[in-house]
């Protein structure tokens, strides 16, 4: 048998997948192949993963014959209870060789720290390949999860899509098992409609050049570069070029298993269209390339895929444009419908929609928006024109959602918003503030660029997140129908990017207030404020592990709250850069040394009276100029050279407890000193607990 006779092969074939599933299906079945084959000891060269939305494969190359033999030690009595002076093994000896199945000669001796044992040392030797993958491969198709599982038949199977034919093959034996009432064996199918009879697999190694002779393409990267070549040479020759759309490839190639690509017209009158009107029919739903001329301007040429061999490409392409020109006929006239009424007049119509069952319509939405835009656009330093332009676009930022247009494509809404309004007669201003309340839209959106834009966007979703909350509406687990993690995860982006001071327990407060006395809160205001305020303690925790910090840099600054966002992270970059400097260890101290007396004391007043030594009152008085110095620091936000300021007292504070003891009997001057060490710790708290901070020792 030839070395690549040793690769196996399973393959699940099942009805088509959705898209969206493939990517992931194919990367945890590479994850607990991989561990699988390393717990029962069998190696191989690679292990890879390929499919297409009617199979996933698993292809090992290089698998091992047999297991590796397995060999274990176990622990016996100490040599000087298992043998006597002259050698002889004693009882527990061969008690112990005889439980562990070994010849009393087979012993072995091993110290363990100063005392030597014995060990039976026990050889397992490793069983075939063959019949151990009989036990995995079922698993493997098991262990895979996906997120709508359905059931066929009467079977209590659950799968992506029911499972039509497995494929086991080990070299050229059939590696025999059972799977949802379907026996493994050697036959696959090919194309679903150029394949005309099932194929057949004499090995293993076979398999990618007879599925690519009947019309599949297995490999997934490989489909998708030839869709990207046929794309980017077919725009070429229709004077243009396809823009990049790196989610748009990998859906259309998880759509196929044999691409071809196809240029594709439609009338230049839709030019007149807004772009997006264009577009969105195209890539959302019809899966098509638009086509821009160098100058990036749309062209009235699309470039569609096929699942096929290029044959009756005219036929095919008719087919495509007579759908396109549908669609685009659809939108012209939405859009002609849309226009006969301005932006503003649609917002009345807003009164007829549901925001959310327990919380209202959207227009009850616009009005708590504006109220919203107002305070923020004051805490934010929005000048006079700024909050005009927000507040116009606070009340038109959702009328978009009763036109023709974005009932037929929700994708749409804010673009749609945003066309209008300049159509309507609205500012530049006012229209892209409309269109920017949706920023970000989803991980890696751009988020906005201008103030009422940024204004608006918090507005919308703090909204969003306190009368969620507030109706007892919060996300567990992978559950979150509201998307709340992500709005939160926006609104902490942009305050976090813009360095926008805003406190979040007074924008809970003004969110929660917009809906007091209007419908039925569930939650008090105080329960909604700690439970947000968590809330959005865990998305910073996230955002400022993904930029880099330690995790207890970022433990010790939010520690010390993080009501204040930008704040937040001006501290965790002094502690950070802080940690650097030799004068860090010198800081840490101080905190330790201080915080460890006075953990259950409170910050306050000292008493110069009551200090009796020399080295209290010049701790005292030290301390005295930090906390002067920090008060022009924390007004510049510079908390480095704050945290530098309070490690210039390690001296007098090993001076302080060289000299006193600070738990005395007189319990006004322990308290005093107490406090003084207190104010101490506090003063390092107002930038971070440094108790939280992980020192490694060597």
């Amino acid at each position: 048998m030839s070395a690549r006779a040793r690769d196996y092969l399973l393959e699940i074939g099942v009805e088509e997948l959705p898209a969206r599933f493939l990517d992931p299906a194919l990367a945890e079945l590479k994850e607990i192949s991989v561990r699988a084959l390393a717990e029962k000891r069998l190696s191989c060269k690679k292990v890879e993963t390929f499919g297409t939305p009617r199979r996933l494969a698993l292809y090992v190359e290089g698998l091992a014959e047999h297991q590796e033999p397995l060999e274990t030690e176990v622990k016996g009595p100490a040599v000087k209870v298992a043998f006597k002076p002259d050698g002889t093994p004693t009882r527990a000896a061969e008690g112990f060789a005889r439980s562990q199945g070994v010849a009393v000669s087979g012993l072995v001796r091993k110290f363990v720290g100063h005392v030597e044992y014995v060990f039976a040392v026990k050889r397992e030797e490793g069983r075939p390949a063959r019949e151990v993958l009989s036990e995995i491969a079922p698993a493997l198709i098991d262990g895979l999860h996906f997120p709508k599982p359905m059931r066929w038949g009467n079977l209590e199977v659950r799968f992506a899509r029911p499972i039509r034919w497995i494929v086991s093959l080990f070299g050229d034996e059939v590696v025999e098992f059972e799977y949802a009432g379907l026996k493994a064996g050697r036959t696959t199918c090919g194309h679903r409609f150029l394949s005309k009879e099932p194929v057949v697999l004499a090995f293993s190694s076979e398999y990618f050049e007879k599925m690519r002779s009947n019309y599949v393409i297995v490999d997934t990267a490989e489909r998708r570069q030839l869709i990207r070549r046929q794309v980017q040479e077919l725009a070429a020759s229709a004077g243009g070029r396809a823009e990049e759309d790196e989610d748009l490839l990998n859906e259309v190639s998880n759509l196929v298993e044999y691409p071809t690509a196809l240029v594709g017209e439609f009338s230049p009158d839709y030019l007149n269209l807004p772009r997006e009107v264009l577009v969105t029919p195209m890539r959302e739903h019809q899966r098509y390339f638009p086509v821009v001329s160098p100058d990036g301007g749309l062209l009235p040429k699309f470039i569609a895929v096929k699942n096929g061999a290029p044959d009756h490409l005219d036929i095919i392409r008719s087919g495509y444009e007579k759908v396109l020109r549908a669609r685009l006929a659809d939108a012209n006239f939405f859009f002609q419908e849309d226009l006969k009424t301005p932006l503003a007049g649609k917002v009345p119509a807003l009164k007829k929609v549901i925001f959310q069952e327990s919380l209202g319509t959207v227009y009850d939405k616009v009005e708590r928006l504006g109220a919203l835009a107002g305070y923020l656009a004051g805490v934010m330093g929005a000048g006079r024109q700024e909050k005009e332009v927000a507040l116009r676009a606070a009340y038109l930022a959702k009328a978009d959602l009763v036109t023709s247009m974005v009932y037929e494509f929700p994708e749409l809404q804010g673009i749609m918003g945003r066309e209008y309004a300049l159509r309507s007669g609205e500012s530049r201003e006012v229209a892209e503030a409309v269109f920017e309340h949706y920023l970000p839209r989803f991980a890696g959106d751009r988020l906005p660029e201008t103030l009422p834009g940024k204004i608006l966007s918090i507005a919308d979703k703090i909204d969003n997140i306190v009368g969620c909350f507030a109706i007892g509406i919060q996300p567990s687990g992978s559950q979150d129908p509201y998307a709340l993690r992500r709005q939160a995860l926006g609104i902490s982006h942009i305050i976090l990017e813009g360095q926008a001071a805003l406190s979040l327990r007074e924008l809970v407060e003004t969110a929660y207030r917009g809906y007091e006395g209007k419908v039925e809160l569930k939650c008090s205001l105080e329960k909604v404020t700690a439970d947000v305020g968590e809330f959005f303690e865990q998305r910073l925790r996230s955002i400022l592990g993904a930029r880099g910090f330690s995790y207890d840099t970022v433990e010790a600054v939010l520690a010390s709250g993080c009501d204040d966002f930008a704040d937040t992270l001006l501290r965790a970059q002094a502690l950070a850069g802080f940690r650097r400097d030799p004068a860090f260890g010198d800081l840490l101290t101080v905190f330790v040394r201080a915080n460890n007396l006075a953990r259950n004391a409170f910050p306050g007043q000292v008493n110069p009276a009551l200090l009796e030594d020399a080295s209290e009152k010049e701790l005292n008085r030290r301390l005295a100029g930090v906390q002067e110095e920090a008060k022009r620091h924390l007004e510049k936000k510079d908390y480095r050279s704050l945290l530098a300021g309070i490690a210039t007292l390690q001296k007098p504070l090993e001076e302080f407890f060289n000299s006193v003891m600070v738990m005395v009997e007189d319990r006004e001057v322990r308290e005093n000193r107490l406090t003084l060490l207190a104010n101490l710790a506090g003063l390092v708290r107002q930038v971070a607990d440094l108790s939280k901070i992980v020192v490694e020792t060597g």
